[in-house]
């Protein structure tokens, strides 16, 4: 039907379902989100045929020694006595060091682990938690139309989830700014209904040379609240400061909170670190990789503007590798050592020991 949703649309509205806990169905899996189960739906899925599974990410399952016999993924057997609060438990590693013993666990090997991978995927586009309770059943197709509930395809989730960010710009308009009075702010959003992303352009810069540009991800804390945790907000403010000064400039700016895991994840992780862990061991304790960013969106926008060459101001090399892997020429890297405070110090630190950051 021409004014049903198609797979791109279903995927979307799966991410919402999961992010209110509605089940979706995924291949021949009931999908549930770990982070928003409630005990009606947990003992609705007890009472069903079959034994539901844990499904969490292998750095998740290294924290809880479960074993992830399916490399990057771990499925846990459900054990019959616990509920919700235990579910989360394992999610969340919030009270990690409180409570040790969730275990022992018990992990299913063989078998085809496709769908479960996709659906932590899923879980993950959704800013959730990375943990998902799965069921397998019978007839899903059936299953999600007796239910209403969304019904998504596993080669569809599977070729969405690996698919380049498809942008159009949606409107641009000039706004005079502190820095620069040609101020000009385009707006880009993507075909999954993800969040948008935006260009601010300084200046009337040529698309025949390299342009001043910085890869910057958003931050509420360090951006708006002046957090002194990073050196996001200090590094936002001097790369406007260097193209207005310079007179011609692009800030990309991606809605890409916490390295991609989204703001109450990137929380979730503060609050390991006051338990003394660092950023990237804070990330693996929430079954998270170590940035889970999509730089090539910001290659895509600059596309879209005309523009093949960049002065990329950034510490980051993984950056520069993307920009170039995706097309675009960085033909200097203009670094940013600005921010540094005792308070992130020891942040700061990480990033350059096990991201590779040039500070």
């Amino acid at each position: 039907m021409p004014l049903g949703p198609d797979s791109t649309e279903q995927l979307a509205r799966a991410r919402g379902d999961l992010r209110m806990g509605v089940p979706v169905i995924v291949g021949p899996l009931l999908v549930l989100a770990a982070e928003t189960l409630t005990p009606a739906r947990l003992t609705a899925l007890r009472d069903m045929a079959g034994a539901a599974v844990l499904a969490i990410t292998a750095r998740r399952a290294e924290t809880l020694r479960a074993r992830p016999y399916d490399g990057d993924i771990a499925r846990l057997r459900l054990p019959a006595d616990v509920g919700p609060d235990w579910v989360r438990a394992v999610a969340e590693p919030a009270d990690d060091l409180d409570t040790p013993m969730l275990g022992p666990f018990v992990s299913e090997r063989g078998g085809d682990a496709a769908a479960h991978r996709a659906a932590i995927g899923l879980a993950k586009a959704a800013r959730l938690l990375p943990a998902v309770l799965a069921l397998e059943l019978a007839d899903p197709a059936r299953f999600a139309a007796e239910n209403g509930l969304t019904y998504l395809p596993l080669p569809e989730v599977q070729a969405a989830l690996a698919a380049a960010t498809v942008l159009s710009q949606v409107v641009s308009a000039r706004v005079p700014l502190a820095v620069s009075q040609a101020g000009r702010v385009h707006v880009f959003r993507p075909a999954d209904g993800s969040e948008e992303h935006y260009a601010v352009e300084i200046g009337a810069p040529s698309r025949k040379a390299p342009v001043l540009t910085r890869l910057h991800s958003a931050c509420f804390t360090g951006d708006l609240m002046g957090s002194l945790k990073c050196d996001c907000g200090a590094q936002l403010t001097a790369a406007l400061a260097q193209m207005g000064a310079e007179g011609a400039g692009v800030l990309l700016y991606l809605n890409q909170e916490g390295r991609g895991i989204g703001l109450a994840n990137k929380m979730r992780a503060y609050s390991l670190q006051d338990q003394g862990f660092d950023t990237v061991e804070a990330n693996h304790r929430l079954g998270f990789e170590d940035d889970e960013r999509d730089f090539a969106i910001g290659a895509a926008i600059l596309r879209e503007m005309g523009f093949s060459a960049v002065r990329l101001m950034t510490n980051n090399p993984a950056k520069i590798d993307m920009m170039r892997a995706n097309g675009i020429e960085v033909t200097e890297r203009v670094p940013l050592k600005v921010g540094h405070t005792a308070q992130n110090a020891g942040y700061l630190a990480t990033k350059a020991a096990k991201s590779g950051h040039l500070l």
